[in-house]
């Protein structure tokens, strides 16, 4: 540009000159072109973009900023001094804090403004993890004099944007960031109970099953005797065998035989060597309540397994049982203790937890288009749980035509509609899932278990299955027969709606009682009908009901509350105003309406609640149109993002420290710290430029001198 300008003046200097001369050397010709060639000079030096610049030396030291992580993880120990007497580990945050004080900066304050700042500070009341990128960029947004940074931490971000978009903003601005990782790379030899999942509530004389997780960092299997205890003192033992380097999970069985609210215990021996004892124990709360199931049970002819269903379940003193037996070839239904002579109407309906229906369909003497639909409803909307118990007579075929075809979790062969027999007695084989259910658990250990099932007595006929549909749950199969799709699928869950369902593919149960009487039969019937109620039964009364999923939410979970509200002659309400009112353990109270489910959704209300506080919530429902008032607990669990023994992570302080060009050092060293620091440059002078060439007053020159050329030329007679 400065080679095209000389030219440009050239030019209009040898074409004034010209101009000049042929003028007769005139003086008005003479101070235009002069008048030209400072036009041109000007819009030369402009295309250049000429600048004053003043530099100043900077009247501030300075600054060095130290962030020293102080989160939950800093706490873990393990970290061991060099050349110390002392070889018990140290913890991340002594390290740290030792490195980061006052008094160990003090030397640098003549030279450097020395900003030392904590953050990712840990608080009881909340769980908030690490956000080390907006602790870097909040430092870069407010020190402008930033001269270098230094970062004492573990590494272990685990909210937010990734550190490495900051420290591409602290190269860009040419700002190094040196980074002092502290803790161990690799995890501590430790034992820690990370999870002891119990129910909310439990029956009294029921077992409860209580699951549990261990997990292992030692370099051995560790093989320990758990402990279980209640706060009444009751202790249960399991011996266990942890993997080396790996997890367990397992159950402990506990029969509680008082009613009442327990806090359980779980406690796992220290090892020998074991690093944090602390991690060994968790506590878990359960409300045990007296059993008041309530079946029915609908069924066309009465066939071995509803004769022996209904006896066993009649002699549960913690279940009501109702039945409504068609008997279609005859004009009366069945009856007796405990019969009904019709299909209840809707109120009575909607006490029922759960419904088994036989081999029932739409026909004259049996089921009608609108109590299918209603079941469906019951199921969707109240919670209940549904059993498909189809028979050899296939007249639940008859129910895909209706809106219970939804409800079947597997596809039914409409070619073969009274399914298969044989005379060679068929037997079930558990899926992987199956082994693994609570709902086929039979013997107290899987390895047992499996053994059962396949030795228990087997069926000498099966419905007539294809396959299971998408999103249900195969627990069971047949052993042997298999179609195009693989193997038939004989015992199948899903859920739908607010309920559950269950397939059962055969009707041969029965005779598992050979032998034993009702010790499997109705094991297996009891788990099913609990695990069909369970959620109805989470709060109740005569008025309304609240179950809410899941049943053991963790802070930042969104919690759904579904309920039921009922009139005061028990027909459930399609529309009201329920409003749920949670106290949370600060004290802080949240209230939540209830908006109803809709025409489908048969007196359901619901809506969702997000707990940001560990900790027991109280939830207090109320109906203005039945005056019902139900109060019930959640526990809360935290879902705390900060973890005690976990491996600091140098690869991210590494990461950090070589994009924003600086250096990671390999030891919590201030004297190289210090070294690292004193080979920065000096900040360089702060410069002020003023762009001349975009200036108004320079523009505004330019135009004035335009003007004044133009004015010339019509005085001089040129134009």
């Amino acid at each position: 540009m400065v080679v095209f300008g000389i030219a440009m003046l050239f030019a209009t200097a040898g074409l004034g000159f010209m101009i000049w001369k042929r003028s007769g050397y005139s003086a008005a010709s003479g101070w235009l072109e002069f008048l030209r060639f400072l036009i041109v000079s000007s819009v030369a030096l402009t295309l250049n973009q000429p600048e004053w610049r003043e530099t100043f030396e900077p009247d501030e030291k300075p600054v060095i900023a130290v962030l020293r992580d102080e989160s939950g993880s800093m706490k873990t120990e393990d970290v061991i001094i060099p050349d110390s007497a002392v070889r018990e580990p140290s913890s991340r945050e002594n390290i740290a804090r030792g490195l980061t004080s006052t008094e160990t900066w003090a030397s640098l304050n003549e030279e450097f403004e020395v900003v030392i700042e904590p953050f990712s500070v840990e608080s009881p009341e909340t769980t908030a993890g690490t956000d080390i990128e907006a602790v870097l960029s909040s430092i870069l947004d407010r020190y402008p004099n930033l001269l270098g940074l230094v970062l004492v931490s573990d590494g272990d971000w685990n909210t937010g944007e990734p550190p490495a978009r900051a420290a591409t903003r602290f190269r860009m601005s040419g700002i190094p960031v040196f980074t002092v990782p502290v803790g161990s790379e690799t995890r501590l030899p430790d034992l820690a109970v990370t999870a002891f999942d119990v129910p909310t509530f439990g029956i009294a004389g029921k077992p409860v099953r209580l699951p549990f997780t261990l997990t292992s960092a030692l370099a051995k299997n560790h093989a320990a005797t758990l402990e279980v205890k209640t706060n009444e003192g009751e202790t249960l033992t399991s011996s266990v065998t942890i993997p080396a380097m790996g997890r367990l999970q397992e159950t402990i069985l506990w029969t509680p035989q008082a009613v009442g609210d327990f806090t359980l215990t779980l406690t796992l021996p220290v090892a020998d060597g074991e690093h944090n004892p602390d991690n060994n124990t968790l506590s878990a709360p359960i409300s045990i309540r007296k059993e008041e199931l309530k079946v029915l049970i609908i069924e066309s002819f009465p066939r071995w397994e509803y004769r022996y269903l209904r006896n066993a379940l009649e002699r549960d003193p913690g279940v009501e049982v109702r039945c409504l037996l068609f008997h279609p070839d005859v004009e009366a239904v069945g009856g007796g203790p405990g019969y009904l002579e019709s299909f209840p109407e809707p109120e009575l309906l909607s006490t029922f937890d759960v419904i088994i229906l036989g081999d029932v369909g739409i026909d004259a003497g049996q089921l009608t288009v609108e109590q299918a639909d209603a079941l469906k409803k019951q199921v969707a909307s109240q919670a209940s749980g549904l059993v498909l118990m189809p028979g050899f007579r296939g007249h639940q075929m008859s129910l895909l035509e209706t809106g219970l075809e939804e409800l079947f979790p597997v596809m039914l062969d409409k070619a073969q509609p009274r399914g298969w027999g044989s005379a060679t007695p068929g037997q079930f084989e558990l899926t992987e899932l199956g082994a693994r259910s609570l709902l086929t658990r039979l013997e107290d250990t899987e390895n047992a278990n499996v053994n059962l099932w396949a030795s228990l007595p087997g069926f000498q006929w099966y419905a007539g299955v294809t396959r299971a549909k998408a999103g249900a749950e195969v627990l069971a199969t047949h052993s042997s027969d298999t179609n195009r799709f693989g193997r038939i699928p004989l015992i199948v869950t899903k859920t739908y709606g607010t309920g559950k369902i269950l397939f059962m593919g055969t009707d041969g149960a029965w005779r598992w009682r050979k032998g034993v009487e009702d010790k499997y039969h109705y094991r297996f019937w009891g788990q099913v009908a609990r695990w069909m109620a369970y959620q109805r039964n989470m709060a109740s009364d005569e008025l309304m009901r609240l179950f809410f999923s899941p049943d053991r939410p963790g802070t930042g979970d969104t919690l759904t509350l579904n309920a039921n509200a009922m009139s005061v002659g028990g027909e459930p309400l399609q529309s009201a105003n329920v409003i749920v009112q949670i106290t949370a353990p600060s004290g802080k109270i949240e209230t939540v309406r209830l908006q109803p489910g809709g025409e489908e959704q048969w007196g359901l209300f619901t809506g969702n609640y997000v707990p940001s506080e560990p900790g027991e919530h109280q939830l207090k429902m109320t109906c203005a149109e039945n005056g019902g008032t139900l109060e019930t607990l959640i526990t809360v669990q935290g879902n705390w993002l900060e973890l005690l023994g976990q491996p600091a992570r140098y690869d991210v302080m590494e990461e950090i420290a070589r994009i924003s060009r600086g250096e990671m050092l390999s030891s919590p060293d201030f004297a190289l710290i210090k070294e690292r620091l004193a080979a920065l440059p000096e900040p360089e002078p702060l410069e002020r430029r003023l762009r001349l060439w975009a200036h108004p007053l320079w523009i505004g020159v330019i135009v004035l001198l335009l003007t004044v050329f133009w004015i010339g030329r019509k005085m001089a007679g040129a134009v």
